[in-house]
């Protein structure tokens, strides 16, 4: 397994989740990574992450399954392409700029 999960590829500008952001000091550190060719993700819950003892609120699972699940499609769709992810490699985004088609 790398110890560079996916989202430690994102750049700075989008590394301020919650929930898998590297930059958001007071978030959960979501990483996902490659095991051959599963993504795992190992998250171990704190104290203030329960709702009733012995159980996981669901904003917390909502937010694993998130971030998880979006990393984890990035990462497939680079795989899929035959493109490396590269601590180099950016990601430009435009918020102005969307497109539609019905």
């Amino acid at each position: 397994m790398s110890d560079k999960a996916f989202q430690d590829y994102y750049p700075d500008a989008l590394a301020h989740c919650y929930g898998c952001g590297r930059l958001n000091p007071n978030g959960l550190h979501i990483r996902s990574f490659w095991r051959g060719r599963e993504s795992i993700c190992i998250l171990t819950p704190r104290p203030e992450h329960i709702s009733i003892p012995g159980f996981v609120y669901g904003g917390l699972i909502a937010s694993l399954i998130d971030c998880h699940g979006t990393g984890t499609a990035a990462a497939a769709a680079y795989r899929a392409a035959g493109r490396a992810r590269t601590a180099s490699r950016r990601c430009a985004f435009s918020p102005r700029r969307c497109t539609s088609t019905t």
